[in-house]
């Protein structure tokens, strides 16, 4: 078993989540819980995304389906920054072939 696995009945004791939430959040296909020995893991490289929607979940009382268009959302935001990001770049790569033209 690697090392950066995070067992689900222990993260569930310690933080007080219920471990049907985490069985929601894989149907939904927001986190991977592997089965090893008939015990559940999760990877802790999605710690952050678990308690991002532990928070969502249970401080804001929002379903599964609405953390998950909330992801959704978020990441098409990510996307679209890089987008706006990448074509900055290349607009000043024209601007300064086209002012270095008239001079």
């Amino acid at each position: 078993m690697e090392a950066d696995l995070i067992i689900v009945s222990e993260y569930c004791r310690k933080t007080n989540i219920d471990p049907v939430f985490f069985h929601q959040l894989e149907e939904g296909g927001l986190i991977t819980i592997f089965i090893e020995d008939g015990e559940k893991y999760f990877p802790s490289s999605q710690l952050p995304d678990l308690e991002k929607y532990a928070r969502l979940y249970y401080d804001l009382s929002i379903n599964i389906e609405g953390i998950d268009v909330i992801r959704n959302l978020q990441d098409r935001i990510r996307e679209l920054y890089q987008e706006i990001n990448h074509l900055k770049h290349k607009l000043t790569v024209y601007d300064r072939g086209f002012f270095d033209e008239l001079e």
